[in-house]
């Protein structure tokens, strides 16, 4: 791909929450052939893993959060691209939805908030530092 910037109202990445990173990437190296390098930038969660197929990135991985509820199980969330989270933060509430986790800044990536729409699904929505 000769430009990789994210595009708006598409999907730009995955995320694997997990209990145990290194029983994920024996899993998912030995499945599909990934590589991982844990990412080189401070990370407010904790250790990132960054998955790499092809050298490429393809998504990511971290430990899911200690305060997570114990019937919470494993999961993958998808991220969408917007332009602003904060605006379409405040439009999800008025569509119904609800915001799950605030609009937040994640150094040298962005600003992301958890949303619900109304039937119950959850996702997550991003703005890169490199639109802004």
């Amino acid at each position: 791909m000769a430009d990789d910037t994210p595009i708006p109202g598409l999907f730009s990445w995955n995320e694997l929450m997990t209990d145990d990173m290194e029983d994920a990437m024996a899993f998912y190296g030995d499945l599909l052939g990934w590589r991982f390098e844990d990412w080189p930038h401070d990370s407010p969660g904790g250790r990132y893993i960054v998955i790499k197929q092809d050298g490429q990135p393809a998504g990511g991985m971290m430990a899911k959060p200690p305060n997570a509820p114990a019937e919470v199980p494993c999961y993958w969330g998808a991220y969408i691209t917007v332009t602003d989270v904060d605006a379409m933060a405040a439009r999800v509430v008025e569509l119904g939805g609800k915001v799950l986790h605030p609009p937040t800044d994640i150094p040298k990536t962005g600003r992301f908030c958890v949303i619900q729409d109304r039937q119950g699904a959850v996702i997550q929505l991003m703005a890169y530092s490199c639109q802004e």
